[in-house]
């Protein structure tokens, strides 16, 4: 099948994308996962389970961007924009979604510790009472 320039500029611009989004996915996965040394059965299924996901996830962004033409090239270019970006802009990804992290987790216990409160002030009140 003859493909035209434009589209096979396109393709492997999608391509690498689909590399950089697959680098990003995994970035997120370890920092849920952490960093330590989890159980190597449970590691090794949630691994699996992670390229899975990640494999219909790019499927789906090819099937959206180049009508999914397969070709040893295509799984280059995306190894090459994984490639990249695990070089070049994990370290900045996971600092800062770290921080997000850190920083949501911070905002939600503050939130529910502001929530609860009333309840706790009021049932020290009755224990209070009844002592």
């Amino acid at each position: 099948m003859i493909i035209s320039l434009q589209n096979q500029f396109n393709l492997i611009i999608h391509s690498i994308l689909a590399g950089i989004i697959t680098g990003v996915l995994f970035d997120i996965y370890r920092i849920i996962r952490g960093f330590e040394n989890p159980n190597r059965i449970i590691t090794f299924i949630e691994d699996i389970l992670f390229w899975f996901f990640a494999g219909i996830l790019v499927f789906i962004f090819l099937v959206y961007t180049t009508y999914v033409y397969v070709g040893v090239y295509l799984y280059l270019y995306i190894a090459l924009g994984l490639y990249i970006y695990l070089k070049v802009f994990s370290r900045y990804f996971i600092r800062i979604q770290h921080n997000v992290f850190k920083v949501s987790f911070s905002l939600v216990r503050i939130t529910i510790n502001i929530l609860l409160y009333p309840i706790e002030l009021i049932f020290y009140r009755i224990i209070d009472k009844n002592k």
